[in-house]
């Protein structure tokens, strides 16, 4: 092994000291880095690349071994994420011998010396949806998720030859879904704009259930960035669509994302907001579908976004459904008998889960036809939720 300069070691840790200190949970901790790194122009690529490694290791810690010093927890988070790091070399060297071990291993080596960090990793296995296997689960919050691309059909070929062309790695994961390294600089590949979407590979299979009929009508009820409403149109490009979401900038990012994908099908868009009675603004009209993409913890997603552990607790999860049953209490007045309403979240808890469509089943004239936990721990990507829900 390389000898270890101690002096850039501190100095590493100095700068993730800092960038740590003047986080304030405000926002997604990304583009608060963003930021920091415009702020402190001194601090060079390789500084940024550790900075942000650290952070995030540190982050994937959970709630575990609060009681620790911080400098003690990044230590740990080293040893569990990486597989050859400086700062363990320095401050633990007998633990690199046990670094390249799986992470189940890593973790029992961790407990016979005192420092157990099985439940505060992700304290709140009590409440996971059934079906998640918890101990994968647990343990795929260290692992950060690789990045899926999703391909539009007749591009295929000249996405896979610019990626190879650039030296871009990549593993195709079914027809047109493609597995990258993280970190690739797609934006850089201007040859390939709006050939292809940034989407998680769970996120991909979420309208999987969807029954799409040729000249359908639907709604985007929650459309945010059109992600899902893109799916749609893949999935049946000939629907009359409806996108709607609470700001008129959200849905303005949608128009941008759909001229980039070259979506030339006529939408309408309105800015409506499901918490309110809407029924003035949607004068009766009836959809033969209905896509509630649902505000949620995104407690599924958290291995990309693991800051979002440290502020969440158990009591915002019934802030969540409160909203979530508002927000489908009204969706489903405008959809047809016989309609489909298509629920999904990005969240590995019961109640926003199978919780939800037991609410629907019981309150709202829908009975459940399929459901699924789509299962991101076991394969570096995010895990959800899908369910198709017949109005009767």
């Amino acid at each position: 092994m390389p000898e270890i300069n101690q002096r850039r070691v501190e100095q590493q840790i100095r700068n993730f000291s800092r960038a740590l200190e003047a986080y304030d949970h405000s926002e997604p901790f990304s583009r608060f880095l963003t930021k920091f790194f415009k702020e402190n122009k001194q601090m060079g690529a390789s500084d940024r690349r550790m900075t942000s490694r650290l952070c995030y290791n540190l982050f994937r810690l959970g709630q575990a071994l609060p009681a620790l010093s911080v400098q003690e927890r990044l230590i740990i988070a080293e040893f569990l994420c990486e597989e050859t790091s400086d700062v363990v070399g320095l401050y633990r060297p007998a633990w690199l011998a046990n670094i390249s071990s799986p992470l189940p291993d890593k973790i029992d080596f961790l407990a016979a010396q005192g420092i157990s960090v099985r439940e505060g990793l992700f304290p709140f296995s009590s409440l996971l949806s059934s079906g998640v296997d918890a101990e994968a689960f647990l343990t795929s919050q260290l692992v950060q998720p690789d990045l899926f691309i999703r391909v539009q059909k007749h591009a295929v070929h000249i996405v896979e030859a610019e990626l190879t062309k650039n030296g871009i790695a990549f593993t195709q994961e079914g027809n047109h879904a493609y597995r990258l390294p993280n970190r690739s600089n797609l934006q850089a590949l201007n040859q390939i704009a709006g050939l292809y979407e940034v989407q998680d590979l769970s996120s991909q299979h979420s309208l999987d259930f969807a029954q799409v009929e040729k000249n359908s009508s639907w709604w985007d009820a929650c459309a945010a960035s059109g992600g899902k409403s893109l799916l749609l149109l893949e999935k049946q490009f000939a629907v009359n669509l409806l996108v709607s979401d609470v700001r008129l900038s959200i849905l303005r990012n949608l128009d941008e994302r759909f001229e980039k994908a070259r979506v030339n099908r006529p939408y309408r868009k309105k800015v409506l907001d499901l918490t309110e009675n809407i029924d003035h603004l949607l004068h009766g009209e009836q959809f033969d579908g209905i896509i509630l993409d649902a505000p949620c913890s995104g407690s599924g997603t958290w291995g990309r976004t693991p800051e979002m552990i440290q502020q969440f607790s158990v009591a915002k999860i019934k802030d969540f459904t409160d909203l979530q049953r508002k927000i489908a209490k009204q969706a489903v007045k405008f959809l047809k008998p016989e309609g489909q309403l298509i629920y999904i979240t990005c969240s590995v808890f019961e109640e926003e889960n199978e919780g939800m469509l037991q609410f629907l089943q019981e309150n709202c004239g829908l009975l459940v036809e399929e459901q699924q936990l789509i299962e991101g721990y076991q394969r570096k990507s995010d895990s959800m939720f899908a369910a198709r829900l017949r109005k009767i």
